[in-house]
């Protein structure tokens, strides 16, 4: 079992950046692939960005390529997500999960985050 806790989101202008920042606990954290997915208002949860259990490859949706970073710290247990460049879309509630498998797909994930609303005015 492993326990996740995403934090980080907040409201921004478009342009503006915000971190992310996932910490597990009650597991092997360096031994899961961990991604981010997001979901707006009335739309379905979609993916975002995945990274390897070392940090080795990583994944991401094209709407947010160029302008998102995943990245991993083992030592710290946390996944982080760099935004970069927002925009009005990108306005979602994001989670953060993982999976025993690097994968893109949420169905694959068995652990996830409560969840960290982000908000970007125009």
């Amino acid at each position: 079992q492993v326990q996740l806790a995403d934090s980080g989101g907040g409201l921004v202008q478009a342009g503006g950046s915000l971190r992310l920042s996932c910490t597990g606990s009650g597991g092997t954290f360096g031994s899961y692939g961990m991604g981010w997915f997001r979901q707006a208002p009335g739309k379905e949860r979609e993916f975002v960005a995945a990274i390897s259990w070392n940090g080795d490859t990583t994944e991401y949706a094209d709407s947010v390529k160029g302008r998102f970073t995943i990245s991993r710290d083992n030592a710290k247990n946390t996944v982080y997500l760099q935004m970069n460049s927002l925009k009005p879309e990108d306005t979602a509630v994001y989670y953060c999960a993982a999976s025993t498998v690097f994968a893109v797909s949420s169905y694959v994930y068995d652990y996830w985050g409560q969840g960290t609303q982000v908000i970007v005015s125009s």
